[in-house]
Order: C-alpha cells, then structure tokens, then sequence
C-alpha cells in the first residue's frame, strides 16, 4: 500500500533542551525531523536529507545561522523558519536578506509554532487562474503561472517561492495600488498583515532581482499605502 511519505523538518540548535522540545513539536503534528547541532552539520543534513522545512537558531557554533541561511539560499528554495532570542528589527530585516522567510522570537508557544511551519510549507508559488491566463505581461516583465518562470526583456528571473507570489499579486493587479495589508495577507497569510518589514525586505529583494544594478524601479512605492506594478 502506497503511503503519502511525511514532511521532514530540519532542526538546527545547539541547546539541547530547544531540540527536545521542538522535536516533540514537530513529532506530535505528524512530521518527521533531522537533527544538526551547528552550521557546518546544518548544511551537510540539508544537502543529505533535503527536508521539507528548516527551524533554523540563529547562536549555532562553528557558523552563524545568518550565514547558513545565505548559504543554502544558494542552492535550495526550502522555507527557513528562524528562532532566535534577539528581538530587534534590525536581525529581523537581516535574517530576511540573508534568506530567512520567517523570524520567531523566544520563548515562543507550541501552536504559535505549528502555525508558522504549516504556513511555510503551504507557500508554494500558486499557479492561479491558468486556464484563462497562463501568462502575465507588464511591460517587458511576462510572469508564466503554470511554469511559475519569470523573464525580464527576456532573461529568466530566479524567484523564491514568496518572492514568485509576490510579483504574482503585483502582475494580477498591474498598474494597480496593492496596500501593505493586502499583500501580505495574500501572500503571508492574515497573520502577517501587520509585518511591514517582511513586506518591504522582500519588495526590495525582487526589484533588485527584476533590474539588478539599475536605478529604475518596476514596483513603485506609494508611501503609507502599498505597492503598485507598473504596466
């Protein structure tokens, strides 16, 4: 009998009581877990073990996890869930730009936990209404929904799965002004719509992946509002 295999989590923490405890988490809801103690350990499970998800410390030994999110951002598009008793914006947007998708910060609760790991793994690029348009055009920017590419004057895009949904929601109401609640309930989901600086992190990163090293902006912002494509 065919069984549907479970997801698999990666935990990352030299604590062993957090790895207990999120272990127990990730075992109760259903899925199967990897264990690392450091950032060297972390990267070779990852490339071993291709799990499905990533609750990434960031206070690992022999390498930071900024610097193991920016390392399998190289290679793997796999939602990397932080934990981390630092509080401040300024580690947030960090994590963020090392390649982050979400920031979790300690103590935090069980079914706060579960919650963000269920929203991770569901943000898969949503390929939409592909019958009726497979295939948006603004501008020089086609965005394919079935194949989930991305070109530019016809050179493919890499997006992340969130950086992808973005520019869809962008693409679906080009020329449009999207708020800032609006997105990221769409593309976080409604528990997010009060994290601006995921919003303006991400916006950031998929511009300078749109035009890399050019000063025009194909996303305008509309301060105090949201965000606008332009047609």
């Amino acid at each position: 009998m065919n069984r549907r295999l479970k997801e698999k989590i990666l935990i990352v923490d030299d604590d062993p009581e957090i790895r207990q405890f999120l272990e127990s988490i990730a075992g109760d809801a259903g899925y199967d877990t990897a264990i690392a103690v450091d950032g060297a350990q972390a990267l070779h499970v990852a490339v071993e073990e291709l799990p499905n998800l990533v609750i990434l410390d960031l206070n690992i030994p022999v390498m930071d996890g900024f610097e193991v999110c920016r390392r399998i951002r190289k290679w793997s598009q796999v939602p990397i869930i932080v934990l981390s008793g630092r509080q401040s914006e300024e580690d947030k947007v960090n994590c963020l730009d090392a390649g982050a998708d979400d920031y979790v910060t300690k103590p935090f609760g069980r079914r706060e936990l579960l919650a963000r790991i269920r929203t991770a793994l569901r943000r898969k690029p949503v390929p939409g209404n592909i019958a009726e348009e497979p295939v948006l055009t603004c501008g020089d920017i086609n965005v394919d929904l079935s194949k989930t590419r991305v070109t530019v004057a016809g050179r493919e895009v890499n997006l992340t799965p969130i950086e992808f949904n973005l520019l869809r929601e962008l693409a679906t109401n080009s020329g449009k002004v999207l708020t800032h609640g609006y997105l990221l309930s769409k593309v976080w989901g409604s528990d997010f719509r009060q994290d601006k600086e995921y919003l303006h992190v991400f916006i950031g990163r998929l511009r300078a992946k749109l035009a890399p090293g050019s000063t025009y902006k194909y996303i305008t912002t509309v301060p105090g509002v949201g965000y606008q494509l332009k047609n």
